[in-house]
């Protein structure tokens, strides 16, 4: 392509597609990335094209005729179909502007190749010898229609009218067979597939903590079981005091928290579990998934702070009731040690007397 000859008149960047030629419902990606679409004058010929160059290989070279009309089928996606290249391109864009712009200018290039086309046709028919008619000549053809002196005006052939309604004809029904679902799901595709991948390594991620918490709640479990048994050898003890009973009560609802707990992990646990296998259809709702996993994220890693923070006290607790029954165990074995030698003072003085 010659850079005098041929030069853009407008650019931009889209994902390109084409229609499937077996089934005319399907779209098959040319590209796993955005490429650039251009508007193309040529000087020479007088025609328009639009061409998007994929690597080495032209990916859309489709010259634009009067006929073309191009759709827009979603707010990020439109599509003309080419009877030429017995094709229908697709393009997905970043934006809604973006489309626009691509439309607009469109319809300004369609515009100016029907005037091409006409100005074309307008100079071949006045150099053309056959139309040289004399004054005393008369051709009934339906091509010419007088509407007075100078204003004799030259309308295309039958042919062209047949070939135009045929082409119009077949434009439709290339288009109809087109499924709108698929084609606004098939645009969004390649936009939404980065923050998929995200999103599949965020759900990875969830998968490990879990296994993790997992482990935590295991031994959460050992060590709640372990100190009810040691309760329970500290009730055994008689310690009946006011502050024991306070310690007892403040124990058994650190207990019955910890098992709250435990129990609400496990329903987290199973909602993220039940997550996993379900599909995320639509961007709004995968960014809502993401959002929610990371408050739960939040809401555990808060609940386990909570918990480090009871059995921290719970430890403390049962530390200082220990030691509290030591100093009694200590107490009383300086009682007996005492009550031990005042016996053995009574006994001297029995055998003195």
């Amino acid at each position: 392509m010659s850079t005098t000859r041929e030069q853009p008149i407008f650019s931009t960047r889209a994902h390109v597609f084409q229609i499937d030629p077996a089934t005319k419902r399907n779209w098959i990606p040319a590209s796993k990335h955005a490429l650039t679409v251009s508007y193309f004058y040529d000087a020479t010929r007088n025609v328009y094209r639009i061409i998007s160059v994929g690597g080495t290989k032209a990916i859309i070279n489709s010259t634009i005729t009067p006929n073309m009309t191009f759709t827009k089928t979603s707010q990020k996606f439109g599509q003309w179909a080419d009877s030429r290249a017995n094709t229908v391109y697709g393009l997905g864009f970043a934006s809604e502007q973006h489309l626009s712009q691509f439309a607009e200018k469109f319809q300004e290039v369609k515009e100016a190749a029907r005037l091409a086309r006409e100005k074309s046709q307008d100079k071949t028919e006045l150099t053309n010898p056959a139309l040289n008619i004399t004054s005393h000549q008369v051709l009934p053809s339906p091509i010419i229609s007088s509407n007075g002196p100078g204003e004799d005006k030259l309308f295309r052939s039958q042919s062209a009218d047949v070939e135009i309604t045929t082409e119009k004809e077949r434009l439709k029904k290339m288009l109809s067979e087109g499924s709108v679902s698929e084609v606004q799901w098939e645009a969004e595709f390649f936009s939404l597939q980065d923050n998929n991948n995200k999103l599949v390594a965020a759900l990875h991620e969830a998968n490990a903590n879990v296994d993790q918490w997992k482990k935590q709640l295991a031994a959460y479990q050992e060590e709640t079981e372990t100190l009810r048994q040691r309760v329970a050898e500290l009730e055994s003890q008689g310690a009946h005091d006011s502050s024991s009973e306070n310690n007892k009560e403040e124990l058994s609802q650190t207990l019955e928290e910890l098992e709250l707990l435990i129990k609400a992990k496990d329903e987290e646990i199973q909602m993220l579990k039940s997550q996993k296998c379900s599909r995320w259809e639509t961007e709004s709702e995968r960014e809502e998934t993401l959002q929610k996993l990371q408050a739960r994220n939040a809401e555990l890693e808060r609940r386990l702070h909570l918990a480090e923070q009871t059995l921290a006290e719970t430890l403390a607790e049962r530390e200082k009731i220990q030691n509290e029954v030591t100093k009694v165990a200590e107490i009383m074995d300086v009682k007996i040690f005492e009550l031990s030698e005042i016996r053995q003072g009574l006994a001297k003085l029995v055998e003195s007397n």
